[in-house]
């Protein structure tokens, strides 16, 4: 039962990629080739959003659900390490045609190719677990 308000968020989340069609694998594929402007039109409206939630929390100074203060740090950006990255990361969305919410939407909907994309996954991440104090942050 402490559980329930996260399944409860995942699967709302869910359906949200699903009926916006953000899981299809085709749809971010499109994207990639630049094809189609749905899923920029998805991405573009989240970023917004969240520029939106940001400037309102710092404005009103909101606390976060335990009442705590949020903060946000203003730490130096490093280029080098975003773009790899970034890199890293858009290729492995390109390649598999999905990033970690679909992957488990796309499982959840029953398209099994999907479970090898989730194994490795999980894979990279455990890996990234054991590596994490030998790499630079």
């Amino acid at each position: 039962m402490k559980f329930f308000k996260y399944l409860l968020a995942g699967t709302l989340f869910g359906i949200i990629m699903a009926q916006s069609e953000a899981m299809s694998w085709y749809r971010i594929q499109e994207m990639f080739r630049f094809q189609s402007f749905h899923m920029y039109g998805i991405i573009g409206t989240a970023v917004v959003l969240g520029v939106v939630g940001v400037f309102l929390i710092k404005k009103f100074n909101l606390n976060d659900i335990q009442g705590n203060p949020i903060k946000f740090s203003s730490k130096e950006p490093q280029m080098v390490k975003s773009l790899l990255g970034g890199t890293l990361f858009g290729l492995g969305w390109a390649l598999s045609g999905a990033c970690p919410g679909p992957i488990v939407v796309n499982v959840g909907y029953g398209i099994t190719s999907m479970f090898v994309v989730l194994f490795f996954a999980v894979l990279g991440t455990y890996t990234y677990g054991l590596l994490r104090d030998k790499l630079p942050h």
